[in-house]
């Protein structure tokens, strides 16, 4: 039996992928910044600001699928997510967590169809979170 092992890919045959980046700020003013209007701009490509009640449904402006699965106030929100060339849908969850240097953003997506998909949502997610940086000035 080969016991080598594929970075990504989980029990279930899906894959995924996890970023996450501390800044030196609150976990108020991260969640504050995150679920704002240019947040949300930010790392989901929507103009404006979601109702985040489960089920709610949303498309970006680039034709990506949103629907809101949970969403706990300065904890986390978990969303379906398909981009609109995509066959599958993801799921991703942003989360917001206390650390000993300010507030750590952590992103995670699975469900992913395949390495490809997976290098190019790692790619997106590392670019959002130098973007969310720079947006706080915290470079």
């Amino acid at each position: 039996m080969d016991n080598i092992t594929t970075i990504g890919l989980t029990k279930d045959a899906n894959y995924q992928i996890g970023v996450r980046k501390t800044y030196a700020i609150s976990m108020h003013e991260a969640w504050n910044f995150i679920f704002s209007t240019d947040g949300i701009k930010l790392w989901l490509g929507y103009k404006g600001v979601p109702i985040w009640r489960k089920g709610k449904e949303y498309t970006t402006r680039t034709g990506t699928y949103l629907c809101i699965r949970v969403y706990n106030e300065l904890s986390h929100a978990r969303l379906t997510y398909k981009r609109k060339d995509w066959e599958n849908t993801s799921t991703l969850q942003m989360r917001i967590m206390a650390a000993k240097t300010g507030t750590t953003i952590s992103i995670h997506q699975e469900k992913l169809a395949d390495e490809s998909q997976r290098e190019e949502m790692r790619l997106h997610w590392e670019k959002v979170l130098g973007k969310i940086a720079a947006e706080l000035k915290l470079n």
